[in-house]
């Protein structure tokens, strides 16, 4: 038996960066040789097993063959006599079809094993596919385009570009789950500079298929008086990639991404401006998120900042009740943290413009001061000395909340 370190953690460490997670391949073993030495069982599909102590996942070496359509559609084969080369080989990308030896206590001997030529690759900043057997699995197209959004000075091969399209063409790529989409997806845009990802699925084809809401907007004219060198796709990526640089959370990332969704249903006879696009942009995203299972915490923001982005922006023209029946229609007075992370939202998409990265943002204070003033107001009190039915108390909390926002913002 003999146990290697590969993928990731090698490619990681020769690029001198942290080393999140290890992986484990077992050669020569057995799963009842892993079982009586303390090793417990995890996997599904194939035999992957805890480690006794460390609690770290080992995975007996395999080799797998394409059965049917889709992610699921493989038939896995593992035994002793399966080699590591065979296992490296079944492996995405070059630069992760690397390994070393680990012996006991996690120290790594031997020389850099590598078959595929993942140094060199990996020296010249390419994502290169390691064979022909990557068109078997959709998800390496989600999964080289996050790594673009990783490392963002890496290219593609020319040839691994083809080879995403040719899977695309023959609907791979339809044949991916949502809940592996949005996996994939969330990640990317939690990565380096997200809009690379959405270049490389552009590129290849993918986006049209996974998200063609997002793959509409491109070739849609911006506003004139914005910056109409760029179009509202381009726009959009600048938007996320403004949002990763501030390190933003997910939900403000996928906001950042989904909030100009309706720019693309505008019609042509108002181009370029998008009057209503607000609407149409929520229209569009509910179907997305249940689409994607994508989480409600995700989704619950985007929609905010879908609906509100616009009148966001033109906040310095409106007075106190204006701002009082914003923030109550979209219940930042119970949900602050979550209005907190809208305006950033909707900071980022101002500053998603060519030349307008570091330009002020005094909507988002006027917000805060409004929200912070609003909430001040004791509406417990106010309903204990109103006397009145419910409609009555709440419109008393209403013009409570207008007069201490116009209180705070005189004194501002």
């Amino acid at each position: 038996m003999k146990i290697y370190v590969v993928g990731g953690a090698i490619r990681d460490e020769m690029l001198g960066l942290p080393v999140r997670d290890r992986d484990y391949v077992v050669v020569g073993a057995t799963p009842e040789q892993m079982a009586a030495q303390g090793f417990r069982p995890v996997g599904k599909d194939f035999p992957v097993f805890l480690h006794p102590q460390t609690h770290e996942e080992y995975a007996l070496a395999r080799t797998e063959r394409k059965t049917a359509a889709g992610y699921h559609g493989f038939q896995f084969y593992y035994s002793p006599d399966v080699t590591l080369e065979q296992d490296l080989a079944r492996r995405d990308l070059t630069v992760n079809a690397m390994a070393r030896e680990v012996q006991p206590g996690g120290v790594l001997t031997g020389p850099l094993i590598d078959p595929f030529n993942g140094a060199a690759d990996l020296t010249a900043r390419v994502f290169r596919h390691v064979s022909d057997a990557f068109v078997e699995d959709p998800v390496r197209i989600l999964r080289v385009a996050r790594f673009a959004a990783r490392f963002a000075d890496f290219g593609i091969a020319p040839e691994t570009v083809a080879l995403m399209s040719k899977m695309v063409e023959a609907g791979e790529a339809d044949a991916l789950v949502p809940e592996r989409v949005w996996q994939e997806v969330s990640r990317g845009l939690m990565e380096t500079k997200p809009s690379r990802m959405f270049d490389v699925l552009r590129e290849c084809g993918a986006l049209a298929r996974v998200l063609p809401e997002v793959d509409s907007l491109y070739g849609v004219p911006q506003r004139a008086d914005y910056h109409p060198e760029v179009d509202t796709g381009v726009h959009v990526m600048m938007v996320i990639d403004h949002a990763a640089a501030q390190g933003y959370t997910l939900p403000v990332r996928f906001a950042a991404l989904t909030h100009d969704l309706g720019k693309a249903t505008t019609p042509e006879d108002v181009l370029p401006r998008h009057i209503g696009h607000e609407g149409r942009s929520v229209d569009l995203l509910k179907p997305l998120c249940d689409r994607l299972r994508v989480p409600n915490e995700c989704r619950d923001l985007a929609v905010l900042v879908a609906r509100e982005h616009g009148n966001v922006h033109r906040v310095m023209d409106m007075g106190a009740a204006a701002l009082v029946r914003m923030l109550e229609r979209c219940d930042a007075l119970r949900k602050p943290a979550r209005f907190a992370e809208a305006l950033q939202a909707c900071e980022c998409d101002l500053r998603g413009r060519l030349g307008w990265e570091h330009a002020p943002y005094p909507q988002a204070e006027r917000l805060r001061v409004a929200l912070v003033a609003a909430r001040g107001v004791d509406a417990g009190a106010i309903a204990r000395d109103c006397g009145g039915g419910p409609e009555k108390i709440k419109e008393a909390v209403h013009r409570a909340r207008i007069k201490a926002v116009e209180d705070a913002l005189a004194a501002a």
